[in-house]
Formats: C-alpha cells, structure tokens, sequence
C-alpha cells in the first residue's frame, strides 16, 4: 500500500524531534536497509543502514536542534520540507537553512533523502 500523506508528515516530525533529542535510533528507524543519504547534495552518498547510522551518529553529535521553517511538501512517493539546523560552534552559533527530501518505498520506509543547502544558507554569528 502507498504511503499516506499522513505518515509522511509523522516521518517528518520524526526526523525533526529525534534528530533535535540526538536520537540516533530513532532516525535511522525511518530508513529501509538499502536506503541512501545524500547531505548535502553533490557529496557522496551514503548508503546502506550502517552508513547512515554513522553519518546521523557523527551529525547528531554537534547538539544541533532542527526547527520547521514552514509546512512539509508531500507530492507522489515523496515529501519535501524546510527547517533550520541551530548549531553551537564553540564560542559561535551557526543557523543553516535547509531541505531535505525523503522518498518512501510501499512500506513507508525512506528509501532516499537529499539534502539541499550551501555556503550560502549558512550563517554563523
């Protein structure tokens, strides 16, 4: 059965509540097992659940707290949505606008997430 507009948004809030916890396991509870992760777009892709694991281990580890910028975006197998990462840099802040898309298989597990943010969406202060 297709995933719902529902549990795309309940992946969202998810994603954004665990990540803002450090719950590692949670996260990577959204993922199937042969998923990928790309963060961001045109680094190279992770792959596999022992891969994201480790990345979502190593980006978890800054204390960084995600906050929605607006509403999610759900289109066909997919969802699109926009949040800041808050991060503390030692004596700095850094506020990174971001979004990221998850792609569902029928078992309403992500089976892609992009990430789309540069240079440009990061400001430290």
């Amino acid at each position: 059965m297709p995933v719902t507009t529902e549990d795309k948004i309940k992946a969202v809030e998810t994603y954004i509540g665990s990540f803002s916890t450090a719950d590692v396991e949670a996260i990577v509870g959204l993922y199937a097992d042969d998923a990928t992760v790309e963060d961001p777009v045109g680094t190279p892709i992770k792959e596999g659940i022992d891969a994201i694991r480790d990345f979502y281990t190593g980006a978890v580890a800054n204390g960084a707290r995600l906050e929605l910028m607006g509403a999610p975006r759900c289109a066909g197998d997919c969802v699109a949505f926009p949040f800041a990462a808050n991060v503390n840099m030692g004596d700095k802040k850094a506020h990174v606008e971001i979004i990221d898309t998850f792609r569902f298989n029928d078992d309403g597990k992500v089976i892609e997430m992009r990430a789309f943010w540069g240079p440009e969406n990061f400001i430290t202060g």
